[in-house]
C-alpha cells in the first residue's frame, strides 16, 4: 500500500502524520485491498475564520477510487470527520463486493414411475 500525506499552505508535522496514520489504521483494518492512499491537508487562506482547515483523501481500491473531503475550523476535527466518512464509504464498497445473492436450492426432480 502506498501512502502519501501532503500539506497545502501547511507543513505536515510528525505529530500530524502520526495522527492521520492512526486514523487510517481503522479503515485499512476493515478493508485490506487498498492499493493507494493520498491525503491532502489544506489551510485555506480566507478572510473568515470559519471552516478554513480542510482534509481530503483519495483511496484507490481494486476497481474504484473513493474520494472524501471535509472542512472544519480545527484540522484534527476535520480529520476525525473525514475518517468517519471514509470508513462508511469503504464499508459500503466492501458490502457491494460481497455476493449477497446466493443460488436458490433447485427442486429435485422426482423420477417418473
Amino acid at each position: 500500500m502506498n501512502l502519501t500525506i501532503s500539506g497545502h499552505h501547511l507543513e505536515v508535522t510528525p505529530a500530524l502524520r502520526e495522527y492521520v496514520l492512526t486514523k487510517l489504521d481503522r479503515v485499512t483494518r476493515h478493508f485490506d485491498q487498498v492499493v493507494d492512499i493520498n491525503v491532502l491537508l489544506t489551510v485555506e487562506k480566507q478572510k473568515e475564520k470559519e471552516r478554513r482547515q480542510k482534509a481530503e483523501v483519495t483511496v484507490h481500491v481494486k476497481g474504484r477510487d473513493i474520494f472524501v473531503e471535509q472542512a472544519h475550523e480545527d484540522l484534527y476535527a476535520a480529520i476525525d470527520q473525514l475518517m468517519d466518512k471514509l470508513d462508511r464509504q469503504v464499508c459500503r464498497h466492501k458490502d457491494k463486493l460481497q455476493d449477497h445473492h446466493h443460488q436458490a436450492v433447485k427442486r429435485m426432480d422426482m423420477p417418473a414411475s
